[in-house]
Protein backbone atom coordinates (compact mmCIF):
# COMPACT_ATOMS: atom_id res chain seq x y z
CA UNK A 1 0.00 0.00 0.00
CA UNK A 2 1.47 3.39 -0.96
CA UNK A 3 1.92 6.34 1.35
CA UNK A 4 -0.53 9.19 0.75
CA UNK A 5 0.54 12.82 0.55
CA UNK A 6 -1.01 16.27 0.16
CA UNK A 7 -0.27 18.49 -2.83
CA UNK A 8 0.05 22.20 -2.01
CA UNK A 9 -0.91 24.25 -5.07
CA UNK A 10 0.82 27.63 -5.04
CA UNK A 11 -1.07 28.71 -8.15
CA UNK A 12 -4.40 28.62 -6.34
CA UNK A 13 -3.81 29.63 -2.73
CA UNK A 14 -1.92 32.46 -1.02
CA UNK A 15 1.29 31.17 0.61
CA UNK A 16 0.21 32.15 4.13
CA UNK A 17 -3.03 30.20 3.78
CA UNK A 18 -1.25 27.32 2.03
CA UNK A 19 1.12 27.03 4.98
CA UNK A 20 -1.86 26.60 7.30
CA UNK A 21 -3.29 24.05 4.87
CA UNK A 22 -0.18 21.87 4.87
CA UNK A 23 -0.07 22.03 8.67
CA UNK A 24 -3.70 20.89 8.72
CA UNK A 25 -2.86 18.16 6.22
CA UNK A 26 -0.36 16.74 8.71
CA UNK A 27 -2.98 16.82 11.48
CA UNK A 28 -5.43 15.11 9.11
CA UNK A 29 -3.03 12.19 8.74
CA UNK A 30 -1.25 12.70 5.44
CA UNK A 31 2.19 11.05 5.34
CA UNK A 32 4.01 13.73 3.33
CA UNK A 33 3.43 16.67 0.97
CA UNK A 34 4.66 18.23 -2.24
CA UNK A 35 4.22 21.62 -3.91
CA UNK A 36 4.45 23.27 -7.29
CA UNK A 37 7.13 25.86 -8.20
CA UNK A 38 5.49 28.38 -10.52
CA UNK A 39 6.02 32.03 -11.37
CA UNK A 40 2.47 32.31 -12.73
CA UNK A 41 -0.83 30.49 -12.17
CA UNK A 42 -2.58 28.43 -14.83
CA UNK A 43 -5.52 30.84 -14.84
CA UNK A 44 -6.33 34.37 -13.75
CA UNK A 45 -9.12 32.81 -11.66
CA UNK A 46 -6.52 30.98 -9.58
CA UNK A 47 -4.75 34.25 -8.89
CA UNK A 48 -1.70 33.20 -6.84
CA UNK A 49 1.87 31.98 -7.25
CA UNK A 50 4.02 32.23 -4.14
CA UNK A 51 7.77 31.54 -4.20
CA UNK A 52 8.06 27.83 -3.47
CA UNK A 53 11.52 27.89 -1.86
CA UNK A 54 10.61 30.43 0.82
CA UNK A 55 7.43 28.50 1.55
CA UNK A 56 9.24 25.14 1.72
CA UNK A 57 11.51 26.37 4.51
CA UNK A 58 8.47 27.46 6.52
CA UNK A 59 6.56 24.24 5.80
CA UNK A 60 9.47 22.00 6.77
CA UNK A 61 10.09 24.02 9.94
CA UNK A 62 6.46 23.92 11.11
CA UNK A 63 5.56 20.31 10.25
CA UNK A 64 7.27 16.94 10.48
CA UNK A 65 6.29 16.02 6.93
CA UNK A 66 8.67 15.05 4.18
CA UNK A 67 8.25 17.56 1.33
CA UNK A 68 9.29 17.98 -2.26
CA UNK A 69 8.78 20.27 -5.21
CA UNK A 70 8.87 20.08 -9.00
CA UNK A 71 11.42 22.54 -10.37
CA UNK A 72 12.77 23.51 -13.80
CA UNK A 73 16.45 24.50 -13.71
CA UNK A 74 18.16 26.06 -16.71
CA UNK A 75 16.31 29.29 -17.55
CA UNK A 76 14.47 30.92 -14.64
CA UNK A 77 16.93 29.28 -12.23
CA UNK A 78 20.62 28.61 -12.75
CA UNK A 79 21.33 25.02 -11.67
CA UNK A 80 23.96 26.19 -9.16
CA UNK A 81 21.22 28.13 -7.34
CA UNK A 82 18.99 25.04 -7.24
CA UNK A 83 21.95 23.00 -6.00
CA UNK A 84 22.48 25.48 -3.17
CA UNK A 85 18.78 25.83 -2.31
CA UNK A 86 18.16 22.08 -2.23
CA UNK A 87 21.38 21.41 -0.29
CA UNK A 88 20.36 23.95 2.35
CA UNK A 89 16.93 22.37 2.89
CA UNK A 90 18.45 18.89 2.97
CA UNK A 91 21.05 20.01 5.52
CA UNK A 92 18.45 21.66 7.76
CA UNK A 93 15.90 18.86 7.48
CA UNK A 94 17.79 15.58 6.88
CA UNK A 95 15.88 12.97 4.92
CA UNK A 96 12.82 15.20 4.53
CA UNK A 97 13.32 16.99 1.21
CA UNK A 98 13.41 15.95 -2.45
CA UNK A 99 13.29 17.87 -5.72
CA UNK A 100 11.95 16.74 -9.09
CA UNK A 101 13.77 18.34 -12.03
CA UNK A 102 11.89 18.93 -15.28
CA UNK A 103 12.22 20.81 -18.55
CA UNK A 104 9.81 23.58 -17.57
CA UNK A 105 6.89 25.49 -19.02
CA UNK A 106 6.94 28.73 -20.97
CA UNK A 107 4.41 30.29 -18.58
CA UNK A 108 7.07 30.31 -15.87
CA UNK A 109 10.29 30.65 -17.85
CA UNK A 110 9.54 33.40 -20.39
CA UNK A 111 10.05 36.07 -17.71
CA UNK A 112 13.83 36.02 -18.28
CA UNK A 113 13.38 37.23 -21.86
CA UNK A 114 15.46 34.31 -23.14
CA UNK A 115 14.19 32.30 -26.09
CA UNK A 116 11.85 29.42 -25.24
CA UNK A 117 13.62 26.50 -26.89
CA UNK A 118 12.18 23.23 -28.18
CA UNK A 119 11.57 20.15 -26.06
CA UNK A 120 14.63 18.30 -27.41
CA UNK A 121 16.94 21.16 -26.46
CA UNK A 122 15.21 21.61 -23.09
CA UNK A 123 15.82 17.93 -22.38
CA UNK A 124 19.52 18.35 -23.18
CA UNK A 125 19.65 21.42 -20.95
CA UNK A 126 17.93 19.57 -18.11
CA UNK A 127 20.43 16.73 -18.21
CA UNK A 128 23.32 19.21 -18.11
CA UNK A 129 21.66 20.86 -15.10
CA UNK A 130 21.31 17.50 -13.37
CA UNK A 131 25.02 16.85 -13.85
CA UNK A 132 25.90 20.27 -12.43
CA UNK A 133 23.63 19.82 -9.41
CA UNK A 134 24.93 16.32 -8.63
CA UNK A 135 28.55 17.42 -8.88
CA UNK A 136 27.94 20.43 -6.65
CA UNK A 137 26.13 18.22 -4.14
CA UNK A 138 29.22 16.01 -4.17
CA UNK A 139 31.33 18.98 -3.03
CA UNK A 140 33.16 19.78 -6.25
CA UNK A 141 34.65 23.17 -7.04
CA UNK A 142 33.03 23.15 -10.44
CA UNK A 143 33.77 24.85 -13.72
CA UNK A 144 31.40 23.46 -16.34
CA UNK A 145 30.83 24.54 -19.93
CA UNK A 146 28.07 22.62 -21.62
CA UNK A 147 26.05 23.36 -24.73
CA UNK A 148 23.36 25.05 -22.60
CA UNK A 149 24.77 25.63 -19.12
CA UNK A 150 27.91 27.36 -17.86
CA UNK A 151 29.19 27.30 -14.29
CA UNK A 152 32.37 29.10 -13.24
CA UNK A 153 34.20 27.93 -10.09
CA UNK A 154 31.01 27.15 -8.19
CA UNK A 155 31.07 25.34 -4.86
CA UNK A 156 28.39 24.60 -2.27
CA UNK A 157 29.90 25.17 1.17
CA UNK A 158 26.96 24.04 3.34
CA UNK A 159 26.33 20.48 2.25
CA UNK A 160 23.99 17.90 3.79
CA UNK A 161 25.37 14.55 4.91
CA UNK A 162 23.12 12.94 2.28
CA UNK A 163 22.17 14.85 -0.90
CA UNK A 164 18.45 15.21 -1.59
CA UNK A 165 16.98 12.77 -4.11
CA UNK A 166 16.70 14.16 -7.64
CA UNK A 167 13.42 12.84 -9.08
CA UNK A 168 12.41 12.74 -12.74
CA UNK A 169 8.95 14.13 -13.61
CA UNK A 170 7.45 12.52 -16.72
CA UNK A 171 4.20 12.95 -18.65
CA UNK A 172 5.14 10.55 -21.47
CA UNK A 173 6.90 7.19 -21.87
CA UNK A 174 9.75 8.86 -23.79
CA UNK A 175 10.48 11.29 -20.94
CA UNK A 176 10.19 8.48 -18.39
CA UNK A 177 12.72 6.42 -20.33
CA UNK A 178 15.18 9.35 -20.33
CA UNK A 179 14.61 9.89 -16.60
CA UNK A 180 15.60 6.28 -15.95
CA UNK A 181 19.15 7.18 -16.97
CA UNK A 182 19.64 9.87 -14.31
CA UNK A 183 16.82 10.10 -11.75
CA UNK A 184 16.54 8.70 -8.24
CA UNK A 185 12.82 8.10 -8.79
CA UNK A 186 9.87 9.02 -11.01
CA UNK A 187 6.82 11.25 -10.49
CA UNK A 188 3.92 11.51 -12.92
CA UNK A 189 0.29 12.67 -12.85
CA UNK A 190 -3.03 10.92 -13.27
CA UNK A 191 -4.54 10.22 -16.65
CA UNK A 192 -6.19 7.06 -17.97
CA UNK A 193 -4.75 3.99 -16.26
CA UNK A 194 -3.24 2.50 -19.42
CA UNK A 195 -1.29 5.69 -20.19
CA UNK A 196 0.07 5.80 -16.65
CA UNK A 197 0.99 2.11 -16.93
CA UNK A 198 3.03 2.86 -20.06
CA UNK A 199 4.94 5.65 -18.29
CA UNK A 200 5.77 3.37 -15.37
CA UNK A 201 6.87 0.58 -17.72
CA UNK A 202 9.11 2.92 -19.71
CA UNK A 203 10.89 3.98 -16.52
CA UNK A 204 11.31 0.45 -15.15
CA UNK A 205 12.17 -1.18 -18.50
CA UNK A 206 14.99 1.31 -19.07
CA UNK A 207 16.65 0.65 -15.73
CA UNK A 208 14.82 3.03 -13.40
CA UNK A 209 14.87 1.60 -9.90
CA UNK A 210 13.82 4.48 -7.65
CA UNK A 211 10.59 5.39 -5.92
CA UNK A 212 7.45 5.74 -8.05
CA UNK A 213 5.19 8.68 -7.15
CA UNK A 214 1.87 9.81 -8.59
CA UNK A 215 0.06 13.13 -8.27
CA UNK A 216 -3.72 12.79 -8.60
CA UNK A 217 -5.94 15.82 -9.28
CA UNK A 218 -9.26 15.43 -7.49
CA UNK A 219 -12.50 17.40 -7.26
CA UNK A 220 -14.79 15.91 -4.62
CA UNK A 221 -17.85 17.66 -3.22
CA UNK A 222 -21.22 16.77 -1.63
CA UNK A 223 -22.85 16.76 -5.09
CA UNK A 224 -21.51 15.89 -8.50
CA UNK A 225 -22.64 19.27 -9.82
CA UNK A 226 -20.54 21.06 -7.19
CA UNK A 227 -17.53 18.87 -7.97
CA UNK A 228 -17.86 19.63 -11.67
CA UNK A 229 -18.16 23.36 -10.99
CA UNK A 230 -14.94 23.34 -8.94
CA UNK A 231 -13.02 21.38 -11.58
CA UNK A 232 -14.31 23.55 -14.42
CA UNK A 233 -13.49 26.80 -12.64
CA UNK A 234 -10.03 25.87 -11.39
CA UNK A 235 -8.63 23.12 -13.62
CA UNK A 236 -10.11 23.40 -17.11
CA UNK A 237 -6.83 24.75 -18.52
CA UNK A 238 -5.10 21.39 -18.13
CA UNK A 239 -6.43 18.74 -20.52
CA UNK A 240 -4.66 20.23 -23.55
CA UNK A 241 -2.47 18.10 -25.82
CA UNK A 242 1.19 19.02 -26.04
CA UNK A 243 2.80 21.36 -26.89
CA UNK A 244 0.03 23.69 -25.65
CA UNK A 245 0.67 23.03 -21.96
CA UNK A 246 4.39 23.66 -22.21
CA UNK A 247 4.47 26.44 -24.81
CA UNK A 248 1.60 28.75 -23.78
CA UNK A 249 2.97 31.89 -22.15
CA UNK A 250 0.45 33.55 -19.81
CA UNK A 251 -2.61 32.80 -17.63
CA UNK A 252 -4.63 35.03 -19.96
CA UNK A 253 -3.59 32.88 -22.93
CA UNK A 254 -4.55 29.70 -21.07
CA UNK A 255 -7.93 31.23 -20.20
CA UNK A 256 -8.58 32.10 -23.84
CA UNK A 257 -7.78 28.54 -24.93
CA UNK A 258 -9.62 26.88 -22.06
CA UNK A 259 -12.92 28.76 -22.10
CA UNK A 260 -14.67 26.20 -24.32
CA UNK A 261 -13.28 22.98 -22.81
CA UNK A 262 -16.23 20.66 -22.00
CA UNK A 263 -16.66 18.91 -18.66
CA UNK A 264 -15.87 15.57 -20.29
CA UNK A 265 -12.40 16.81 -21.20
CA UNK A 266 -11.80 18.28 -17.74
CA UNK A 267 -12.65 14.87 -16.28
CA UNK A 268 -9.75 13.36 -18.24
CA UNK A 269 -7.30 15.17 -15.97
CA UNK A 270 -9.33 15.47 -12.75
CA UNK A 271 -11.13 12.71 -10.83
CA UNK A 272 -14.53 14.39 -10.44
CA UNK A 273 -16.80 12.69 -7.90
CA UNK A 274 -19.24 13.07 -5.04
CA UNK A 275 -18.30 9.69 -3.55
CA UNK A 276 -15.43 8.70 -1.30
CA UNK A 277 -15.98 5.06 -2.31
CA UNK A 278 -15.68 5.95 -5.99
CA UNK A 279 -12.50 7.94 -5.37
CA UNK A 280 -10.99 5.08 -3.37
CA UNK A 281 -11.83 2.67 -6.20
CA UNK A 282 -10.04 4.90 -8.71
CA UNK A 283 -7.01 5.26 -6.46
CA UNK A 284 -6.84 1.48 -6.00
CA UNK A 285 -6.42 1.14 -9.78
CA UNK A 286 -3.39 3.40 -9.62
CA UNK A 287 -2.03 1.57 -6.57
CA UNK A 288 -1.97 -1.64 -8.62
CA UNK A 289 0.54 -0.05 -10.99
CA UNK A 290 3.17 -0.14 -8.24
CA UNK A 291 3.28 3.43 -6.94
CA UNK A 292 5.08 3.91 -3.63
CA UNK A 293 3.63 7.39 -3.03
CA UNK A 294 0.39 9.08 -4.11
CA UNK A 295 -0.11 12.83 -3.67
CA UNK A 296 -3.71 14.08 -3.69
CA UNK A 297 -4.45 17.53 -5.08
CA UNK A 298 -7.97 18.74 -4.40
CA UNK A 299 -8.34 21.41 -7.07
CA UNK A 300 -10.49 23.76 -4.98
CA UNK A 301 -9.12 27.00 -3.55
CA UNK A 302 -10.73 26.05 -0.21
CA UNK A 303 -8.92 23.02 1.17
CA UNK A 304 -10.76 22.85 4.52
CA UNK A 305 -13.66 20.57 3.44
CA UNK A 306 -11.29 18.20 1.64
CA UNK A 307 -8.90 18.00 4.59
CA UNK A 308 -11.78 17.22 6.95
CA UNK A 309 -13.05 14.55 4.55
CA UNK A 310 -9.55 13.11 4.22
CA UNK A 311 -9.13 12.88 7.98
CA UNK A 312 -12.46 11.28 8.77
CA UNK A 313 -13.31 9.22 5.69
CA UNK A 314 -10.84 9.13 2.80
CA UNK A 315 -7.53 8.26 4.48
CA UNK A 316 -9.09 5.66 6.82
CA UNK A 317 -10.74 4.03 3.77
CA UNK A 318 -7.49 4.00 1.80
CA UNK A 319 -5.64 2.41 4.71
CA UNK A 320 -8.23 -0.24 5.50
Amino acid sequence: MPLYGFHASHEQIAPSRLLRDVQQAERAGFDMAMCSDHFAPWSTRQGHSGFAWSWLGAALATTNLRLGTVNAPGQRYHPAIIAQASATLAEMFPGRFWVALGTGQNMNEHITGDKWIGKDLRQERLEECVEVIRRLHAGEDLTYRGAHVTTERARIYSLPQTPPPLIGPALSPATAARAATWADGLVTINSDVESVREIVAAYRDNGGTGTLALQVHVSIAPTLAEARDIARDQWRNHPFPEPIGHDTATPEDFDAIGQFVPDEEVARSVVVTDSVAELVEQLREYEELGFDEVYLHHVSQDQAPFLALAEHELLPALRS
